[in-house]
């Protein structure tokens, strides 16, 4: 286990971006604690990215502390969504092909 030099205050680390299980490990190298309270399963949680923290990176914190991490957007804070609008037909170019119109699959050709 990592241990870091025993001072009273250490520095937050960026968190936003990182997996959660880089998170927690570069949280733990400092000498810090993390919590999501969006995710009641956060041991468990592996692949999905921190979004938000509290404390900032940056800030002085007592060794110990804990930071609070996010990794869902809240309501009206941004998130997924459509960036550039999209257009209803394909792409133009290219070759294009016209179908027959379909017609009676019981009709009597004439002989």
């Amino acid at each position: 286990m990592y241990r870091t030099p025993e001072t009273p205050e250490v520095r937050v680390p960026r968190l936003v971006g990182l997996m959660a299980v880089d998170a927690r490990e570069t949280a733990r190298a400092q000498g810090l604690f993390l919590n999501a309270p969006d995710r009641p399963d956060f041991l468990r949680t592996v692949v999905d990215h921190v979004v938000r923290q509290y404390p900032q990176p940056g800030a002085e914190v007592p060794r110990d502390s804990i930071v609070y991490v996010w990794f869902d957007f809240g309501a009206g804070e941004g998130g997924g969504g459509v960036r550039e609008p999209r257009l209803t037909r394909p792409p133009t170019g290219g070759l294009q092909r016209e179908l027959d119109e379909p017609g009676d699959p019981y009709a009597v050709s004439p002989v």
